[in-house]
């Protein structure tokens, strides 16, 4: 992989991930922009304890534009967008339009690929290779930084999700704090450490591979799973066999694995409603360990990938039970999405 990092016109960061070490990329940014004014700040509920980000500038950020002015595809044509260049593989910025920045931590936008009609589940396993790479070096970056406590890389896909720009990407948000969801794991795991004495996150895989009856997809160095008590329709689990914190922690044979599994399990997930359905919606999420929290070593890492969809041309709400008290009720029973996952593996 070469990495290459450059400035977009308003003072931004840009970095180009390649899989050609020969690759260059020497565009500029021409654009007239004027310096990023950002007013992120972060509060705290002081009744539930979490944090809320608070960034009104957001109210100004770009909202469905015509494929013919996206921001996200490769400057060409005398049409410039986010990415100087005429092409590239993958490519990673700093959010225009943050929701945590300065102090407050940070938040970059990651490009896929350059094809606006594509999706992750399109790519090569070269590609995705290339964009685990991308999704690890910037881990490892924003891991150096004072203000960032916690990586958080996801993809959101689909307008039902809430996704204002159609081309193929995720985001990455370093948090200045510990976010709540990691919080509640890390406490689960101290607690199953001092009942038990062994690790949270190995038990509930072990149970997974002993039970059989969730697991949706295995390989030599990863599984994947509906989990016990899923909280959505349709959502699975991966995690790589050997424990680790975070994507620096990957070893050679998981990386190398790792495009064979995640590809096929978004292609199951664009096929669990049928031909005649839109691509399926859905978050697809890595959680990381804390950088600095003393119970880290406890920690595993693993991605949560789940749908909205409930059933063709229906969606999953989050109302009273979920939006009022955190209460899931979830209509499908985990095991027969699990089932369902397993009907629809390629052939």
């Amino acid at each position: 992989m070469k990495k290459t990092s450059t400035r977009l016109a308003d003072g931004r960061e840009l970095f180009y991930y390649d899989s050609r070490d020969d690759a260059v990329r020497d565009a500029v940014d021409e654009r007239p922009l004027d310096p990023i004014s950002t007013s992120s700040e972060v509060r705290r509920d002081p009744l539930l304890g979490d944090s809320v980000a608070i960034a009104s500038h957001r109210q100004g950020r770009t909202y469905h534009p015509p494929a013919d002015e996206c921001p996200l595809c490769p400057s060409r044509d005398g049409r410039l967008s986010e990415i100087p260049a005429a092409e590239y593989e993958v490519a990673v910025f700093e959010n225009r339009f943050p929701s945590l920045a300065g102090d407050s931590g940070r938040c970059e936008v990651v490009c896929f690929t350059s094809d606006h009609d594509a999706s992750f589940a399109d790519l090569t396993e070269e590609q995705a290779a290339l964009v685990l790479e991308a999704w690890t070096d910037r881990t490892a970056e924003l891991a150096e930084l004072p203000q960032v406590e916690q990586v958080f890389c996801f993809e959101n896909r689909g307008a039902e999700i809430g996704v204002t720009l159609g081309h193929p990407h995720g985001q990455i948000y370093g948090y200045p704090f510990v976010t709540p969801r990691t919080e509640l794991m890390l406490n689960s795991a101290a607690a199953h450490r001092e009942t038990t004495g062994r690790n949270l996150f190995e038990d509930v895989v072990e149970r997974e591979l002993s039970e059989g009856a969730r697991v949706v997809l295995r390989g030599e160095h990863w599984v994947a799973f509906v989990p016990y008590a899923a909280h959505w329709p349709y959502e699975v689990h991966l995690y790589p066999l050997r424990r680790t914190q975070d994507l620096r922690g990957l070893d050679d044979a998981a990386r190398t694995e790792f495009p064979q599994i995640y590809l096929e399990l978004l292609r199951r997930f664009d096929r669990i409603f049928g031909d005649a359905q839109p691509l399926t919606p859905y978050i697809s999420a890595w959680h990381q360990a804390p950088f600095r929290d003393a119970r880290r070593s406890d920690f595993g890492l693993h991605l949560e990938l789940f749908t909205i969809r409930r059933t063709p041309g229906k969606l999953k709400f989050l109302a009273g039970s979920e939006s009022g008290m955190s209460v899931f009720i979830n209509d499908v029973p985990p095991e027969a999405a699990a089932e369902r996952l397993r009907e629809v593996a390629s052939r």
